[in-house]
């Protein structure tokens, strides 16, 4: 069997590689939800108008358009709350609480302060907390899904190619023991989540289109109200 990790032990290697947990953005606060939803074109061709008819001394339309403004940020805003509650969960899903031995017992510790080198103890049943590789293994079956689409359990066990298990997948069937290799944004799981954070929205050909149009129409209806 190998070596279980010393409480001390565990504390350094805490220090060293962090938690074991999905980092991200942190929450945006109403100021910059307020202003990506401004500078979408439909936004800024309402406050153009609402400001052309300010202008052109219609107060009473101009101010239905720019107040419509702030609605639709209220409700921007208490959706982008609605989907961070939702990642939260997603958080909460790939750091699941662990079974781990260290100084010779079995204890139970949350996700987040599982280190490499712990040797998790996983049941039926467990979500697994971290990247390992399999040392000991009774029937082990493991729900993949959550990383491959895989809809059918795949059956581990301690030989090369099968003995690898990974953060968030669901052990359905046996037990194992296993050695972590991987925690935080270092397993397969976290990777994934980077690749995401990484990819960057470009504007569209109509977003573009439409920038230049509220441009041009901005400058015609300034001369206009002269």
């Amino acid at each position: 069997m190998m070596r279980d990790l010393s409480s001390e032990e565990a504390r350094r290697r805490l220090e060293q590689f962090g938690y074991n947990e999905l980092s991200g953005a942190g929450p945006k606060n109403i100021w910059r939800i307020a202003l990506e939803v401004i500078r979408e074109p439909m936004f800024l061709l309402l406050i153009a108008c609402g400001t052309l008819y300010m202008l052109l001394g219609d107060y009473r339309e101009g101010i239905v358009l720019v107040s419509s403004i702030f609605i639709i940020i209220g409700i921007t805003f208490a959706q982008y709350r609605k989907t961070e509650r939702s990642l939260e969960a997603l958080r909460n899903l790939a750091t699941p609480r662990a079974l781990v031995i260290r100084d010779g017992v079995q204890v139970r510790i949350s996700g987040r302060e599982v280190v490499p080198g712990d040797l998790l103890v996983i049941h039926e049943g467990d979500r697994i907390a971290a990247d390992a590789t399999i040392v000991e293994c009774t029937h082990l079956s493991v729900d993949e899904s959550l990383l491959t689409g895989e809809s059918m359990p795949l059956l581990k066990s301690t030989e090369e190619l099968h003995n690898i298990i990974f953060s968030g997948t669901l052990a359905v069937q046996g037990s194992a023991l296993a050695v972590v290799t991987e925690t935080g944004m270092n397993t397969r799981f976290g990777k994934i989540g980077h690749s995401l954070q990484s990819i960057q929205e470009e504007e569209t050909r109509l977003q573009r289109e439409m920038k230049i149009f509220i441009r041009n129409l901005s400058i015609i209806g300034v001369f206009l109200s002269i």
